[in-house]
């Protein structure tokens, strides 16, 4: 099977720009991505954030499936702590009324954001891994109609009841919730932008523990990582640039700053954070065209998957949106989906 790209959408508001700009941006890609050829466009939950736009992933999905035709939406992912399983349910369930068998959810218990946002978003929130798992069943059984205790054995029901259901996804960057995944009988999305270490090992255990579900009989899986493609070398050495600085910025942090070029140009790096920005560079694939098809493919040699999911940053919306384009073509998308709904 050909490789899949997907696109991770964290909403990214630029130093100078606003939030409304962001969104508006998110609708472009989107109508692009589903033009091009990509499977998914998934959008992250943040909290807390002055750099980040996007804090209802299920709300931006409302709209944008209704600007496209092909493409999945979905979340990458819901902070499941932070809501109420039957919540959750509801408003996925809607979605998949609106638009069947396109839309996916994706789930996570990470908060993001920091824990105070967390325990005002949910004061119930204990923090206990204990709680998620029983949060995912929960959420399992509300899509299924099983009757269980957390739904009063099948007393209440998450509406509207249709006939199709959202895929279910765990996003893992460790080991711990690819267990669970594989438990639950669930599919999984490694993120090597936040651990490039033990992805490969992670997905491996994941396939040989899995157990079928209801909503999955196979293993399946992705993975997620930092990209930018340009023909330009001047523009890869910037991007480069800016990420390194980037994510050195939020180990620190320091998650509101909005860094250009030449802010990140002009610091001058420790030893020890020097070893920390080429750490960091394993959560990225930035360059040509040449080597990013080079480096995708080898990742996915690596994972033993056939799909990528790709989040993209690039101070000016037009590079964004041309490296997405220039993804397209190395790996043929929009060819593909020709063939396919031709």
């Amino acid at each position: 099977m050909s490789l899949q790209l997907s696109v991770l959408d964290q909403t990214p508001i630029r130093r100078g720009g606003t939030a409304v700009e962001s969104l508006q941006e998110s609708i472009q890609l989107a109508r692009l991505a589903d033009k091009l050829g990509y499977t998914r466009y998934w959008l992250s939950e943040h909290h807390n954030s002055a750099t980040l736009a996007m804090a209802a992933p299920e709300i931006l999905i409302a709209r944008l499936a209704g600007e496209t035709n092909y493409i999945r939406f979905g979340s990458g992912g819901i902070m499941l702590p932070n809501h109420s399983a039957l919540k959750v349910a509801e408003n996925f369930r809607l979605l998949e009324a609106l638009y069947p068998n396109r839309i996916d959810l994706g789930l996570g218990r990470a908060p993001g954001g920091d824990r105070i946002s967390a325990q005002l978003l949910n004061p119930s929130n204990t923090f206990d891994p204990q709680e998620y798992i029983r949060q995912i069943r929960d959420l399992q059984n509300f899509l299924t109609d099983t009757p269980a205790e957390g739904n009063a054995q099948g007393k209440v029901k998450a509406i509207p009841i249709v006939d199709t259901a959202p895929e279910l996804w765990m996003l893992t960057s460790s080991g711990e919730s690819g267990y669970l995944a594989a438990h639950a009988g669930m599919a999984l999305s490694y993120a090597q932008f936040i651990n490039p270490i033990g992805g490969a090992a992670a997905v491996a255990s994941y396939r040989q523990r899995f157990r079928p579900s209801a909503q999955l009989s196979a293993p399946q899986a992705n993975v997620g990582i930092f990209a930018f493609c340009s023909e330009s070398e001047r523009k890869v050495q910037e991007v480069q640039a800016v990420m390194d600085y980037r994510l050195l910025s939020f180990e620190k942090g320091q998650y509101n700053e909005m860094p250009t070029y030449e802010i990140a140009k002009a610091y001058n790096y420790t030893p020890g954070e020097w070893q920390r920005v080429l750490f960091n560079r394993g959560r990225m694939v930035i360059g040509t065209p040449d080597v990013v098809k080079e480096k995708i493919t080898a990742l996915t040699n690596e994972f033993d998957v056939e799909e990528v999911v790709i989040a993209t940053f690039a101070e000016q919306a037009e590079d964004r949106f041309r490296s997405y384009e220039l993804f397209s073509e190395v790996f043929e998308l929009a060819e593909r989906q020709t063939r396919q709904f031709a």
